[in-house]
């Protein structure tokens, strides 16, 4: 089981200007993330996307997050 906060750290560590919101979506390992950041400035979807996953690796490999719906935005 992994908790919110743990979502929310690893991502702020990764994405050091980040604001990161968690929902659980059902049970503690499916998860609606949304990630809004100034470095996604100029990256594509799919490399903003990326950062996000690499910063939950290990959580996605082990399944300690089973399902991961994504969101990333760049601040207005």
């Amino acid at each position: 089981m992994i908790t919110k906060e743990k979502v929310i750290n690893l991502i702020t560590k990764k994405i050091q200007s980040s604001q990161v919101f968690v929902e659980n979506l059902k049970g503690n390992d499916h998860l609606q993330v949304t990630v809004i950041s100034s470095e996604f400035n100029g990256l594509s979807l799919v490399k903003q996307h990326q950062l996000v996953y690499s910063a939950l690796k290990e959580e996605l490999a082990s399944e300690a997050i089973h399902a991961l719906a994504l969101k990333t935005e760049t601040p207005n």
